[in-house]
């Protein structure tokens, strides 16, 4: 059945593409801030292993938010990850990470995650796409806040 939300094809095409990116790198961050919140160890463990928690959470709806939106738009999220480590720009943990190598890297991961979203918004805006405008406002709002509050943590 043919989609009329009043956002032609190609438009719903460059969106969903735009917004396949934001999704992969949105998992590979969620991944990522999972593993460190399993394997972070050191004074500040406590803190980090709460701080993780509530970012990964945020993470895993918001993923669902995001596939939702690209099926909204009639196009196939992707879901796999072949397909996310193709499309994500945010860099997945080697192990062994301290935990100020952690924050350092989520800083780096969650600001990529603002590029992204940010990046998204030329082909939503010139489609008159509110919802997915909206939905990147928000996205970049999360992740400005997050790598805000892991840089407070670091010393330099």
């Amino acid at each position: 059945m043919k989609i009329e939300i009043g956002i032609d094809d190609a438009d719903r095409e460059a969106i969903a593409g735009d917004l396949s990116r934001l999704l992969a790198d949105s998992y590979t961050l969620y991944l990522k801030t999972h593993n460190f919140h399993w394997n972070v160890t050191g004074p500040l463990f406590n803190t980090l292993h709460t701080m993780f928690e509530t970012q990964y959470t945020e993470l895993a709806a918001a993923v669902d938010e995001i596939a939702e939106r690209i099926r909204a738009l009639g196009v196939k999220a992707p879901g796999s990850y072949k397909e996310f480590a193709t499309l994500a720009a945010v860099k997945e943990a080697v192990g062994g990470e301290s935990a100020e190598e952690m924050i350092r890297s989520l800083v780096i991961g969650q600001e990529t995650v603002v590029r992204t979203a940010r990046g998204a918004f030329a082909a939503a805006e010139r489609a008159n796409d509110e919802p997915t405008a909206d939905l990147l406002t928000q996205r970049m709002q999360i992740h400005e806040k997050n790598a805000w509050m892991l840089r407070s943590m670091l010393d330099d």
